[in-house]
């Protein structure tokens, strides 16, 4: 039934569903033997959410670090025990007379290098399982405080007891705590109504793909259709350094066998190219000039 597949979609993730029911549902019609996205989005939130299949998935984790774009909606006066709409409540606040400037001020505060307090129902492990699996069975959680960057907060709108804004940030930011922190620090508490991820690094002009229109494509143009929608592995690593191999070296790597290049000085990791441009993995170089694998993709191998 499933088939060997590589390459990265681009899923615009709908509302009501996790990260991995939507994953599971996208691998299924595209009968891949392997799938992975690259970091959870909340149930009640809709976007980007890349998948990986095949060889891509080595590079998931990667991405997963990237800088990420979201726009959020929040409700003044309410907090919940998720920070999101989808939570119980636990207080409510009467909403302070509030002008544009008043909030602008206030999220001028959460620019920058942050301490961050993530959600108790968040993907984070503690112990080994996920913070939300702890807050469902009661448990008293201790979530310590971290350091988050955020790059931009753009204030779109203010109206009728509901703020819209925009973020990009680094990864493990919590768009719920930024808005839960706000709250307070506007008196009157708040909680996340709605929220999209617009973007993700190395895809910050991204081309999404919702499941029902990936059903109707597959349904009516069949399974090479889908194919169709698949960025190379290539587009995941644009924003990475390369190095460009020759046929000689290309084939030592794929060996397994460390490369002397010429002249260069130690790199962490790089995208390696054959000469044609094909990534063929993620490699390092060391002081002495020696690159050696890190991952490599399977067609390395294949010379």
């Amino acid at each position: 039934m499933f088939r060997p597949l590589d390459g990265i979609l681009l899923l615009d993730k709908p509302p009501g569903m996790s990260s991995n029911q939507a994953l599971q549902r996208v691998r299924h019609l595209f009968r891949a033997e392997k799938a992975g996205h690259t970091g959870s989005l909340d149930p009640l939130a809709t976007g980007l959410l890349p998948v990986c299949f095949g060889e891509a998935t080595k590079i998931a984790g990667h991405l997963l670090g990237n800088a990420k774009g979201y726009e959020a909606e929040a409700v003044l006066g309410l907090t919940t025990d998720t920070d999101d709409a989808d939570g119980k409540p636990l207080l409510q606040r009467p909403v302070p007379g509030l002008a544009r400037g008043d909030v602008a001020r206030a999220l001028e505060q959460f620019v920058g290098t942050i301490r961050q307090r993530p959600p108790i129902y968040s993907a984070l492990k503690q112990g080994g399982e996920p913070l939300y699996a702890k807050a469902r069975r009661g448990e008293q959680i201790e979530v310590p405080e971290r350091d988050v960057v955020v790059h931009a907060i753009e204030l779109l709108d203010v109206r009728d007891g509901r703020i819209r804004i925009r973020i990009d940030c680094g990864s493990g930011t919590y768009v719920r705590s930024i808005v839960r922190d706000l709250g307070e620090l506007l008196g009157c508490g708040a909680h996340v109504s709605k929220l999209r991820r617009t973007w993700v690094a190395p895809f910050t002009a991204p081309g999404m793909h919702g499941i029902e229109e990936l059903r109707q494509k597959a349904a009516e143009q069949g399974e090479a259709a889908l194919d169709e929608l698949l960025l190379p592995i290539e587009a995941g690593l644009a924003n990475w350094p390369t190095i460009r191999l020759d046929a000689e070296q290309a084939l030592a790597l794929g060996r397994g066998q460390a490369v002397q290049l010429a002249s260069g000085t130690a790199q962490s990791e790089l995208n390696a190219l054959s000469s044609d441009g094909r990534s063929l993995g993620l490699v390092k170089v060391d002081c002495d000039g020696v690159l050696r694998a890190r991952r490599l993709f399977r067609w390395a191998a294949q010379g």
